[in-house]
C-alpha cells in the first residue's frame, strides 16, 4: 500500500509537518537538570487529596531545580466537562499554594500552548498523518458490535483481550477498501498499528520502585476518535513531547501503561520523559487497605479540608509526611524551618501505599498553628469564617479587639504555648458562647449542671454575682473570695480539702457555677476574659437568663 497516498486519503486538507512543529516548540532553554513538569487533569470535577499531592510533588521538583511547572487540561471528552472546571482547578491549588508558571490562564500563555487539548487538536492529527506516512498507523471501521464480538471469541478462547493481530480486523484492508469505506461517510478511528511482541520485554528504572520489566505492547491501540479527538495516551504523549516535559508525575496505576507509551514516544521519533509514578493515598476499611474513594469518603475531596477549616501550611506539611519518609527527622532538626525549606528527595518517596491519617494530620496542624501569630491566625480565621462560619466571622468583624482575645485564650496559657486546635471549625465547638449572638445562645444553650448545687445553692451565687461583676477589676479572682466566703464558700483550696464539711463549696464551687451560667459549660479558658470579651451588658443578660431557667424549672 502506498502509505503517503493513505495518509493524504485520511487528511486531504491537513497542512504541516512534525518538523515544523519542532521548530514552533523548540526545546527549552534551562539549565542542566531543571525539570519541567506538569499537571494534567480533566475538568470533570472536584479537586482530589491525590491530586493535590501528585500537583504538590510536581510543583515542589520543579521549584527546586529551577524548572517549569505548567498546567494542561485534557478536555477531549467534552460530555463529562464541568463548567468552571479549569477555574476551579486553578483555584484549589492556589488555595495550598501550588501555583503555575504557564497554562491556561491569563499570563500563563506561552510559546508552548495552548494549554486545552480541545485547543491542539491539529496537532495530534499532523502527528498522525505522520504515523499513517511512516506505516505505522491506519484507519480502523469496527464498530461497536464487531468489537464486542472480537471481544467474546477472545474470553472463549482464553486469549487476551484487545485489537491485535489476527483479531483486528482492519489491519490488512487495502488501500481501495479504505477508499470505499471513507467515500461512503463510513465512520472509523485511526489506531496504532503495534510492533511489539508479548514474549518480549522492556525494561524501565522508576525512581522510586528501581528496575522494572514488562511486556512489549501489541495491541493496536486507537490515536484518533472518530471525532478526530485524541485518545488520552496518544494526546499526553505529544503533549508532553511538543511542551518539553521532561518528568511526568502519576499514580502508580499507570504504571502497566507505561509499554504502550514508550512504544508510541519511540514510533513518534520522540525521546520518552522519565516517569515517577507515585504510590496512592490509602485508608484503612477493617483490616484491609483501600484507595481514598470520591464516593465513600468526604476527606478525599480537597473541598473538605477547606471546609474544615485545615491551615493550608498544615496540609501541605502532612503530605509532605507521606511524600518522603524522612521529612519529619527533618523537621525536628529543623524546627524554626517550614516545610518550604525541605527539599523533596525522589529516593526517599514510598514504594507502597501510603496510609491517611487524620489523627496525624491534625497533630501536624496543631504544631503549626502554635507558631502562628495573633495576627496571622486572625487573617486565617476571617478568611474561612466569611464562607463556612458567618456567626464567628460577624463577631470577628464588629469586635475586632475582642475576638483577638479569644485567639489568646487557646494559643497561650501562662508563659506556654497552648496546643488545642487544629482547624478553625473547632472554634465554634469551643467557643459558640462567645461566638452567638444572645439570642441563639439562649435558644441553642445547654446547660452543663453539676447535680451536686442545688437550685436555691446556685440562685443565690448568681443574684450575689450580679450585683458586682468585677470585670473592671485585676483581682477578679480575690474579689470572688471575698464575695463568696461570706455565703459559706472557703476561699483557699488547701483549707477546703482539709475540712470540706465545714464550707457549703470552695472557691472553685463559685466560680464553676458562674461560669456555667454565662457559658454553659463546667470548663472553659479564663472566665474574666472571657467576660470581658462578652462585656457588661451579654454578662448580665446570660445572668438573667440562667436565673430565669432555674425559676422556671
Amino acid at each position: 500500500m502506498d502509505d503517503n497516498k493513505l495518509a493524504e486519503l485520511i487528511f486531504p486538507k491537513l497542512e504541516g509537518t512534525i518538523a515544523e512543529l519542532e521548530a514552533g516548540f523548540p526545546e527549552r532553554d534551562l539549565k542542566k537538570g531543571a525539570y519541567v513538569t506538569r499537571f494534567a487533569p480533566s475538568p470533570t470535577g472536584y479537586m482530589h487529596i491525590g491530586g493535590l499531592y501528585a500537583a504538590m510533588i510536581s510543583a515542589r521538583l520543579a521549584e527546586q531545580t529551577n524548572g517549569i511547572f505548567y498546567l494542561r487540561i485534557e478536555d477531549t471528552d467534552k460530555k463529562r466537562e464541568l463548567e468552571g472546571g479549569v477555574e476551579e482547578i486553578i483555584q484549589s491549588l492556589a488555595g495550598y499554594n501550588v501555583v503555575f508558571d504557564e497554562g491556561p490562564f491569563p499570563g500563563g500563555e506561552t510559546n508552548y500552548g495552548p494549554y486545552k487539548q480541545s485547543e491542539r487538536k491539529e496537532i495530534y492529527q499532523i502527528c498522525v498523518k505522520e504515523l499513517v506516512r511512516k506505516g505505522h498507523a491506519y484507519p480502523c471501521f469496527c464498530t461497536p458490535k464487531e468489537l464486542d464480538e472480537i471481544r467474546r471469541e477472545q474470553e472463549e478462547k482464553k486469549d487476551d483481550i484487545g485489537y491485535y493481530g489476527n483479531y483486528a480486523a482492519c489491519r490488512n484492508l487495502t488501500y481501495e477498501q479504505i477508499e470505499e469505506k471513507i467515500k461512503n461517510n463510513v465512520p472509523f478511528v485511526i489506531r496504532l498499528k503495534s510492533e511489539g511482541d508479548r514474549e518480549k520485554h522492556i525494561r524501565y528504572n522508576d525512581p522510586i520502585r528501581g528496575n522494572i520489566e514488562m511486556p512489549e505492547n501489541c495491541m493496536d491501540i486507537v490515536l484518533l476518535k472518530s471525532d478526530g479527538m485524541p485518545t488520552y495516551h496518544f494526546a499526553h504523549v505529544v503533549d508532553d513531547h511538543f511542551m518539553r516535559t521532561n518528568l511526568v508525575v502519576r499514580g502508580d496505576e499507570w504504571m502497566a501503561s507505561y509499554p504502550v507509551h514508550k512504544q508510541m514516544f519511540d514510533m513518534c521519533g520522540f525521546e520518552a520523559p522519565d516517569y515517577l509514578h507515585i504510590s496512592p493515598i490509602m485508608k484503612m476499611e477493617g483490616t484491609t487497605k483501600r484507595k481514598l474513594s470520591k464516593r465513600k469518603d468526604p476527606e478525599a475531596a480537597v473541598s473538605f479540608y477547606l471546609k474544615e477549616g485545615f491551615p493550608t501550611e498544615s496540609v501541605r506539611e502532612y503530605l509532605l509526611t507521606i511524600a518522603n519518609s524522612n521529612y519529619e527527622e527533618w523537621h525536628a532538626a529543623n524546627p524554626q524551618q517550614t516545610e518550604n525549606d525541605f527539599v523533596l528527595s525522589l529516593s526517599k518517596m514510598p514504594a507502597s501505599g501510603a496510609l491517611f491519617d487524620m489523627v496525624k494530620l491534625e497533630n501536624v496542624s496543631k504544631e503549626r498553628i502554635a507558631l502562628f501569630s495573633t495576627e496571622y491566625c486572625e487573617k486565617q480565621i476571617l478568611t474561612w469564617a466569611k464562607i463556612y462560619e458567618p456567626d464567628l466571622y460577624q463577631f470577628a468583624q464588629t469586635h475586632q479587639e475582642q475576638f483577638a482575645k479569644t485567639i489568646e485564650l487557646w494559643k497561650v496559657a501562662g508563659k506556654k504555648v497552648r496546643k488545642d486546635v487544629s482547624k478553625w471549625s473547632q472554634l465554634m465547638q469551643m467557643f459558640d458562647y462567645i461566638y452567638q449572638p444572645q439570642e441563639k445562645f439562649e435558644q441553642t444553650v445547654s446547660y452543663e449542671i453539676d447535680e451536686k448545687y442545688s437550685k436555691e445553692q446556685m440562685i443565690e451565687v448568681i443574684s450575689a454575682y450580679k450585683e458586682n461583676l468585677f470585670l473592671d477589676s485585676d483581682e477578679w479572682f480575690a474579689q470572688m473570695k471575698i464575695l463568696g466566703e461570706p455565703m459559706g464558700y472557703c476561699p483557699e483550696m488547701k483549707e477546703y480539702k482539709k475540712h470540706p464539711e465545714d464550707y457549703k463549696g470552695s472557691i472553685s464551687d463559685l466560680c464553676t457555677i458562674v461560669r456555667v451560667a454565662v457559658t454553659g459549660r463546667k470548663n472553659s479558658p479564663d472566665l474574666y476574659t472571657i467576660m470581658n470579651v462578652l462585656g457588661e451588658e451579654i454578662v448580665q443578660r446570660r445572668l438573667d437568663h440562667f436565673l430565669a431557667q432555674l425559676t422556671e424549672e
